[in-house]
């Protein structure tokens, strides 16, 4: 027996509303963690992690636009941005994160595209989820630091300093969000899309 779910229009734009807002929100407090890494003006965060989990929960089009409300609080001078780094307001976005945080809804938007939002039962395998996820987190990392390597690069002139300074010293940290988000991602992301 299958049970439709059947929303009110209004009823689904204010939850939608209300996921976009609540993914910024979720952003902001994973970069309130903030560890200043020796040798590197990038510290290191929980942000990215936050933005493939709501990218990947909300979908692309939701995903990008709570990156981009949370980007928009953090220009408009809310204390949103890490701590760590002492540029404020819109003037972060220059800064030496700034190609990090404004790589932010691209690749939301990446994670959401992969990450099926299908249950496993009605499309086939569940290897295809595990798959699609891991595809998506790893696009969505290789965009961050794609950001985060062309601004440092030009703030530095150079992208082997950039690369020293914005990837290398990331890594470990990448292979471990991978594997945290891949299951994450692969078994909330239906039961929380059908709400949306």
């Amino acid at each position: 027996m299958e049970r439709a779910l059947v929303i009110d229009n209004s009823t689904l734009i204010i939850r939608r509303a209300a996921a976009v807002v609540l993914g910024a929100l979720v952003v902001a407090g994973a970069a309130q963690v903030s560890i200043p890494l020796p040798g590197t003006p990038v510290p290191m965060t929980l942000q990215p992690m936050a933005v493939l989990l709501v990218g990947g929960l909300l979908g692309a089009r939701l995903g990008a636009l709570s990156m981009i409300l949370y980007l928009a609080m953090g220009a408009a001078g809310l204390p949103v941005f890490t701590p760590t780094v002492p540029i404020y307001g819109i003037a972060r976005l220059f800064g030496p994160t700034g190609g990090y945080l404004l790589a932010y809804p691209i690749a939301a938007y990446a994670v959401g595209a992969f990450v099926p939002p299908l249950r496993t039962a009605e499309r086939g395998s569940g290897g295809e989820d595990w798959l699609r996820a891991a595809l998506g987190v790893v696009a969505g990392i290789v965009l961050i630091h794609l950001g985060g390597l062309a601004q440092l690069a030009i703030i530095t002139g150079t992208i082997t300093t950039a690369a020293q300074l914005a990837t290398w010293p990331f890594l470990l940290g990448d292979l471990l969000k991978i594997a945290v988000l891949v299951p994450v991602l692969a078994r909330l992301t239906p039961t929380t899309r059908a709400r949306l």
